[in-house]
């Protein structure tokens, strides 16, 4: 039995981010669309065990990048131990080890965070050729850092790219002035991310998050 994996990445460092919690959504509704199936058929009657999994940006601790080759100028077929650094070889690792990607990305801007645009620009051969999918989301959902984002992976020849990216849309935090400190954080932030999980279902957001893993899954089992 082949196994493939899905790594879905958390693409936001700053601190306080909320970029966890949309990953975590993302991931649940990814895994609600597996139905269950431990395998996956392709055409062929081949089975395959797919796995999901985050990745976080944040815990790779990737330097702005220092690297001193250019990584298209490393070898192909294994370009990890010729990085530099420790942690883009970790990282070359990382990405070598998955075989399609979903970047959960906030828009910063208009486009995606730096933390995200580095670890892109880290790496090269092992992008390519991969299959990705992009859910942003912001104020009005990060339309603007899903074309941006297409444009990058073009470049790095990653592909297809799931059609369309997702937008989520978010809601922020309301104070209660019953409530002081750490709890009025807690419980506020508590009700923003209820709302932004019904936001989402009634908007069809879910809907379409589990469209776009049936789309990784084709374009990883042709």
């Amino acid at each position: 039995m082949a196994h493939k994996s899905i790594a879905i990445i958390i693409c936001s460092t700053r601190p306080g981010r909320i970029n966890p919690f949309v990953a975590r959504h993302v991931l649940d509704e990814m895994t609600k669309a597996q139905a269950n199936e431990e395998t996956t058929r392709n055409r062929s009657g081949a089975e395959t065990k797919l796995k999901l999994e985050l990745v976080d940006l944040a815990a790779q601790h990737l330097p702005l990048s220092e690297e001193p080759a250019v990584p298209a100028h490393l070898p192909a077929g294994d370009p990890t131990p010729h990085y530099g650094h420790a942690s883009t070889r970790a990282w070359s690792a990382v990405v070598r080890r998955h075989d399609a990607f979903v970047f959960v990305t906030p828009q910063y801007n208009w486009s995606v965070p730096a933390s995200l645009k580095n670890a892109l620009d880290l790496l090269y051969h092992e992008w390519a050729g991969k299959p990705a999918a992009i859910v942003t989301y912001g104020s009005r959902g990060g339309p603007k850092a899903a074309g941006h984002l297409r444009q990058i992976l073009a470049g790095l020849h990653m592909g297809p790219v799931a059609e369309p990216a997702v937008a989520l849309r978010l809601v922020w935090p309301e104070k209660d002035p019953e409530l002081g400190g750490k709890q009025q954080q807690g419980t506020a932030e508590a009700k923003a991310q209820a709302a932004m999980h019904q936001l989402w279902q009634t908007e069809g957001e879910d809907d379409k998050i589990r469209i776009m893993y049936g789309q990784l899954v084709e374009l990883l089992l042709p």
